[in-house]
Formats: C-alpha cells, sequence, structure tokens
C-alpha cells in the first residue's frame, strides 16, 4: 500500500456499521470520507436509543451467536473479532459507563443514544474524518467513480476502496431504503429478497376490542408457534401483536404464512403455573362472583388479558375451571399476515454471504465491501442487531485494509 494519508477511501452510510467502519480505517491512517443520503448521521441509532439503546447482550458467546439463525456461522468470525465485552469497552471509551439489566441485556447508563452519538462523532472528527451529507449513492459511473445525488446535482468520487454500509430496508423514512438492492444486483452480487423482521404481525380485532386494548401490554406471557415457544411481552396493536416477544418468532411466522396463508398463534398467559393450580384457584372463587371477578380476584389476569379471552372464545368462552385453565394456558390468535417492510425494526435479506469473501469484500466489485444490516442475517432485539451492525463495520474496515495493503 501507498503511503495512507495519500489514499482516500469512502464509507457510504452513516449508521453504526458505517460510523464504525469510518472509526477503523481513520486509525489505521486512511483518509477517509463518509456519505450520508440523509441530513444528519445516526438517524436510526438515535431511534434506538428511544427504548434505552440496548447495546448488546451479557449471554456467553457461543450462546449469543445462535440468535442469528443460519447466519450465525457466516457472522461468527466477526462477533469474535468484536465481542460483546469489546462494545462496552469502546462505549465507555467514549465516556458512556454501561450497565446489565436484569433481562441481560445491556445499556448506556443515560439510557439513550445521543450523548453516545456526539462523542462519537467529535472522535471521528478529530480523527480527520469527513462527512458529506445529503449525499444519495446511486451506483458508480462506467470508469468506476463513484456517483451521488446531491441538491446540488450529480457529483463523483475515486476512493481507492469502499465499505458499503447502506442498511437495510426497514424503517425507509429513517434512511435506509433497500434501494442500493438493484445497483448490486445488476453488479452481479447475489441477494436474498428483504423481508420484514422483528415485525409486528396481524389479527382481525374486533372494533370494540381494539378501540379498548390498543396500546395495553401482555407481560411475562409465553408464545408459542409450531414447535417454537418463546417468553417475554406483547403488546396489543390496533392492527394485531408486536413486541419482543412477537419479534423473537419473526422467522417462523413468515415461514408458516408462506406456506399456510394464516399461522396460529397460542399465548399462554400464565407461564409459570401449571393448568391443575389454575383450576385449583378457580374453584376456589366465590360462587357468586362474575366470571371477568374471578378471573382477576383468583389469577390476578388484567383487563386485556379477560378482553383477549373473550375476544378469542366470543360465547364459547369455557366457565368451567378445567375448561378456563385451559383456555389461559393455550390462547388461540389466528394470526393473517405481518406488518409491512416500513413498520419492521430491521429486515431480512440483503447481500448473500456466499457473494462475499472472507473479508467481506463483495466479489463481484474488487475494493468493495459490504457491512450491517445490508447482509442477509437477522436476529431479536436484544442487543443482537446493534452488536452485529458494530462488529461487520469494523470488519469490512479491516478487510479493506488487508485488501489495500495486498496491491501493487
Amino acid at each position: 500500500m501507498d503511503d495512507p494519508q495519500a489514499l482516500d477511501v469512502a464509507v457510504i452510510g452513516g449508521g453504526p456499521a458505517g460510523l464504525m467502519a469510518a472509526e477503523t480505517l481513520a486509525g489505521a491512517g486512511l483518509s477517509v470520507s463518509v456519505y450520508e443520503r440523509m441530513p444528519s448521521l445516526g438517524r436510526r441509532f438515535l431511534m434506538a436509543g428511544r427504548g434505552g439503546l440496548n447495546l448488546t447482550h451479557s449471554e456467553p458467546l457461543a450462546a449469543f451467536k445462535t440468535r442469528y439463525g443460519p447466519a450465525g456461522e457466516s457472522l461468527s468470525a466477526q462477533l469474535d473479532a468484536f465481542t460483546p465485552d469489546e462494545l462496552r469497552a469502546w462505549a465507555e471509551g467514549l465516556g458512556q459507563e454501561t450497565f446489565v439489566g436484569s433481562s441481560g441485556r445491556i445499556f448506556p447508563r443515560a439510557l439513550k443514544a445521543s450523548p453516545l452519538l456526539r462523542a462519537w462523532l467529535g472522535r471521528l472528527d478529530a480523527a480527520g474524518v469527513r462527512f458529506h451529507l445529503r449525499h444519495d449513492w446511486t451506483g458508480w459511473s462506467a470508469d468506476g467513480a463513484l456517483r451521488f445525488a446531491t441538491p446540488a446535482g450529480e457529483v463523483e468520487a475515486r476512493p481507492a476502496a469502499t465499505v458499503l454500509a447502506l442498511g437495510g430496508a426497514s424503517w425507509p423514512r429513517l434512511g435506509a431504503n433497500g434501494a442500493w438492492a438493484v445497483t448490486l444486483g445488476e453488479a452481479g452480487a447475489p441477494l436474498a429478497p428483504f423481508a420484514p423482521a422483528n415485525m409486528g404481525v396481524l389479527a382481525k380485532w374486533s372494533p370494540a376490542f381494539s378501540e379498548r386494548f390498543a396500546g395495553a401490554p401482555l407481560k411475562a406471557v409465553a408464545l408459542t408457534l409450531g414447535e417454537q415457544t418463546v417468553r417475554g411481552e406483547a403488546m396489543v396493536a390496533a392492527y394485531g401483536l408486536e413486541g419482543g416477544g412477537v419479534y423473537a418468532l419473526s422467522g417462523e411466522f413468515r415461514r408458516t404464512l408462506a406456506s399456510a396463508g394464516q399461522a396460529q398463534l397460542f399465548i399462554d398467559l400464565r407461564p409459570d403455573m401449571r393448568r391443575g393450580d389454575l383450576t385449583s384457584r378457580l374453584i376456589g372463587g366465590r360462587a357468586g362472583d362474575s366470571l371477568s371477578n374471578r378471573l382477576r380476584k383468583m389469577l390476578k389476569l388484567s383487563p386485556v388479558e379477560i378482553g383477549l379471552l373473550r375476544e378469542a372464545f366470543g360465547a364459547d368462552l369455557p366457565r368451567s375451571p378445567v375448561g378456563l385453565a385451559q383456555a389461559i394456558k393455550a390462547l388461540p390468535v389466528t394470526v393473517t399476515g405481518t406488518a409491512g417492510l416500513e413498520r419492521a425494526i430491521s429486515s431480512a435479506g440483503g447481500l448473500k454471504f456466499e457473494g462475499l469473501d472472507e473479508r467481506l469484500m463483495v466479489k463481484a466489485r474488487p475494493g468493495v465491501f459490504a457491512a450491517g444490516e445490508m447482509l442477509n442475517w437477522e436476529a431479536p432485539t436484544g442487543g443482537y442487531l446493534l452488536q452485529a451492525s458494530f462488529a461487520t463495520g469494523r470488519a469490512a474496515a479491516v478487510g479493506l485494509i488487508d485488501w489495500l495493503n495486498r496491491q501493487p
């Protein structure tokens, strides 16, 4: 590689993966330009901070990797090279102390993204990273230059190498719209179609139920779809259900809906109680109590849980203690579809790993590397999304540096 200060490299995308790539490249002495189509950087990162900024998770790394399903093997090297512990140390190096929550999730003490992002951008600025906002990448020119649409017209750049960190296709109003897939597909890169992940699901609530309970939480429930059961929380939405427990079943929902047209979800409202214990409590209720009072007093069911039972069973809601216990342990909800990409927290699909080398270089475009949610992986919420974005951003930058070092 020539004198690194004479080499310009580009990072396209100003989210966590792109900014981590820029930091790594600048740390190697390269001259780095970051291009972002939005008017500001890190918009999805800031949105994630509205929920406390779940940076990563504290579970052992071997278990951590399983959360990525089939893509876990492809991401293994990147996660080994930048672990959750290293992400915590990085955040604390920016003055943002972290802590482990009761669920094992890791958050900054500030419980928001803006202080970390400000400190990070300050570090990048001090390292000489240049930022070009409102630069929408439109592909390559005939001679290989990067092309950008800007408010002032089209501009071109000719870096020595490029990291693409353009995100997936969810929440397009925050910057990532998946439009890059057409360009890379035309270049010969293999792609998996985009699909919503960590998304809500559709259910046909009655107007009365939807109006009364939209926004009501279902806490500490168990959700079963096919052979898969997850513990967590959910929330009734006007269109159906959303929340962490639902998101964890995203892939199974998509597969079931694709094959059967609908999916039968079962909710266990009291997963820590056995059916026999529920029956015994219900038998002990006062004879004169209404059904709602029995459920509220004897089992502490919330209004939304009682409402769900009535919604699911209607006039067929069992009155006997045995039948009620069974209904509480396996409340059926017919799911008819998924919320779209515009509402999904993340997306599945994107660049297939078979189209990348071990350095995350796009085989069809030597000198071009890819990172973050552009890649064909998905994971549940819980810190896994951000961890993989940071780790692959760093890995793509390390791969770019290695590639440059091998050039004559």
